[in-house]
């Protein structure tokens, strides 16, 4: 189930959320240190880590589930986010270079289709990365975050999961080491508690992150959707983005990729 999104929101205005957001955002950013020409989306709440990418990739969409509900984003210029259902994501086959599913994976209610979607909008070449909660972490312990909530993961679980749904994991990545408590002694300390647990060889990580490759074949297994089989196809060059229309703030659906020239939020 997903938390709600003011909750979301709310949880990254305060310090811990901030620390968060830096943390992930940083690997992030490292495991896609250039986006240029490129669409990037997000599914989930992901405008946290969407946003350094805002002016550098061609087109940035954020896609939240209807269970959680949208916010605006960001807050000036044309929205970049919209309603989406998990089991259906409002893109077109083949037009999203780099993906990225936050606070997503853990609350699925129906994950597997969630990464039958993803295999079909991102682009050969694509990757998709997860920002998963760390099964022997704190984190994963403790509900006042939003890393609390749903089920954690472990890296043989995110393995398995991946290579069940055609990606190859190509990248790991352990973060957020510090305590999940906003008290002032942690929140100053954060970027030694990462230092120290990168050091100690991450087991204990707050979440894990994975880049995972779309794997190409040529007869993929038929995948059953609304009660119909039907072959997934294996992609022959890249499909052109088409335009979809919908409301930004209305009801799951469909969605218009927008271009993206901002900045900040």
């Amino acid at each position: 189930m997903y938390p709600d999104v003011v909750d979301l929101r709310s949880f990254y205005t305060k310090p811990l959320g901030r620390v968060a957001r830096h943390v992930i955002g940083h690997q992030l950013r490292n495991v896609w240190p250039n986006v240029s020409g490129m669409t990037v989306a997000g599914f989930g709440y992901a405008t946290p880590y969407l946003r350094p990418f805002l002016g550098e990739a061609t087109r940035v969409l954020a896609l939240m589930p209807a269970e959680q509900g949208v916010v605006r984003w960001p807050t000036d210029g044309p929205g970049l986010a919209t309603l989406a259902d998990e089991t259906h994501l409002p893109l077109p086959d083949e037009c999203v270079d780099r993906l990225v599913l936050v606070h997503s994976v853990e609350n699925s209610e129906a994950l597997r289709a969630l990464l039958r979607q993803a295999w079909q909008v991102l682009a050969p070449g694509g990757r998709l990365l997860i920002v998963a909660p760390n099964r022997h972490g704190f984190w994963a312990r403790r509900d006042k975050t939003p890393f609390g909530h749903g089920r954690p993961f472990t890296r043989m679980q995110l393995s398995e999961l991946l290579r069940g749904a055609m990606f190859t994991p190509t990248l790991w990545r352990s973060c957020l080491f510090v305590p999940p408590f906003g008290v002032r002694p942690f929140i100053r300390s954060a970027l030694a508690w990462e230092r120290l647990g990168r050091i100690s060889g991450g087991r204990f990580a707050g979440v894990i992150l994975v880049e995972a490759a779309k794997q190409m074949y040529a007869t993929p297994p038929l995948a059953v959707e609304n009660g119909v089989r039907r072959r997934l196809t294996a992609p022959v060059g890249r499909l052109a983005p088409g335009n979809v229309t919908g409301n930004v703030t209305g009801r799951a659906g469909s969605a218009t990729m927008p271009h993206s020239d901002h900045k900040t939020d």
